[in-house]
């Protein structure tokens, strides 16, 4: 029994020494792990130094805190050249409002807006620069200034053939004056800003903004809308957004200077991003004239003409006894009494195929070379076919009439 009690009385100290050194075992091991867990996963633990002795949880409180800091400092006020150019510009730009008269009670209407550019401002008065489509059937003008004051517009001239005009207000309240650059140095791909006033005053002072696509371009005009193209006008092309009332606006470039009156788009529903702008040193001579005279003065011959290539094949030859190798040209379809063709000897049928040396091939070309490259009361050489026969005559321009 002693034995016994002797025996269970070692077993149990045996049993406690054995647990005394499971537990230290454990506690040794766990600290061990917890370290190796550490430095395996050190995203998890945030009690470990980085090499620059910072824990990772102090990273992320300093990071939060230098976002915070410059999230903070971020300034509101940006400058570009962009916005440097449109500062420049912008107040320049102004709203046109055409108000048309009805008939009923003798009350009038506004009939749509577009935008105009003041190019010029000289003993009290601002000339403003727009496109004759926006002005047209006009019964009263009314300009309005990127400031909201509104004037009384008086017109002074238009061109349906270029698609300007001019229009003049008081100048008291005018303080930006638009300064012209040169379209001749554009190049493609250079950054263009189109200004004006999309889909009305609503929208007043709109900037758009995208690269010069394309220059020289030459777009199909159908001036008198009979559905035949009448003109080819030259212009350049750009998608900075030109929508409706955008026409008469100004495309500037990066300097703020004013490179294009901006006229048209195709608007077809597959189409994105091609619009046109009047070239300003195009426009710069019709401007001029137009604030002068209150039209264009233009050199005429007095003719009314045909394309050859509009004649059926039968008649180009037993007609007009043409050679089988003339398949281009214009046909005088007309001579006007007492005009320069008259009194040059031009006949009817004649059908010129040169102009001062230059092949024509059809009456656009013809009233391109006359209206861009000749004035009044210069000598005009012309090739011609009469009969079937080549001749050479020169006509001495006059004023402007039939062409």
């Amino acid at each position: 029994m002693g034995y016994y009690n002797q025996f269970d009385e070692e077993k149990t100290k045996k049993q406690s020494g054995n647990k005394l050194g499971y537990f230290f075992s454990g506690f040794i091991g766990a600290i061990i792990g917890a370290m190796l867990f550490a430095i395996i996963f050190p995203h998890i633990s945030g009690g470990f130094l980085n090499q620059n002795g910072m824990s990772e949880k102090n990273i992320e409180q300093s990071n939060e805190a230098a976002s915070e800091k410059n999230l903070q400092n971020v300034s509101l006020d940006v400058t570009t050249d962009v916005t440097e150019a449109v500062a420049k510009s912008s107040n320049a730009v102004v709203g046109i409002t055409n108000i048309r008269a009805q008939s009923f009670w003798s009350q009038t209407q506004e009939a749509g807006t577009g935008s105009g550019v003041i190019y010029k401002k000289t003993d009290g008065k601002a000339f403003i620069v727009t496109n004759n489509h926006v002005i047209q059937q006009a019964d009263q003008l009314e300009v309005t200034l990127a400031d909201g004051t509104k004037e009384p517009a008086k017109l002074l001239g238009k061109d349906e053939w270029t698609d300007l005009a001019v229009v003049e207000i008081d100048g008291k309240n005018v303080d930006t004056v638009a300064e012209f650059g040169d379209s001749d140095a554009l190049k493609a791909g250079e950054p263009v800003i189109a200004i004006g006033n999309p889909l009305g005053l609503q929208f007043s002072g709109s900037v758009t903004q995208g690269i010069v696509s394309a220059t020289e371009r030459t777009v199909p005009i159908d001036v008198n809308n009979d559905g035949l193209v009448d003109w080819q006008a030259e212009v350049i092309q750009t998608d900075a957004a030109i929508n409706p009332g955008n026409s008469g606006g100004a495309l500037i470039n990066i300097a703020g200077q004013v490179v294009g009156i901006n006229s048209m788009k195709i608007a077809q529903s597959a189409v994105e991003g091609i619009g046109f702008s009047i070239p300003i040193n195009y426009a710069q001579p019709i401007i001029q004239d137009l604030e002068t005279y209150g039209e264009i003065k233009r050199p005429s011959i007095g003719v009314a003409l045909r394309n050859v290539n509009e004649i059926p094949a039968y008649h180009q030859q037993e007609t007009l006894k043409l050679p089988k190798d003339i398949t281009e040209g214009v046909m005088v379809e007309r001579v006007f009494s007492g005009s320069a063709a008259q009194q040059a000897g031009l006949q009817e049928f004649d059908v010129i195929v040169e102009l001062d040396g230059n092949p024509v091939n059809n009456a656009i070309e013809l009233k391109k070379y006359l209206y861009d490259k000749k004035k009044i009361g210069d000598d005009l050489n012309m090739k011609i076919y009469r009969a079937g026969k080549l001749q050479e005559i020169t006509v001495k321009l006059t004023t402007e009439g039939q062409v």
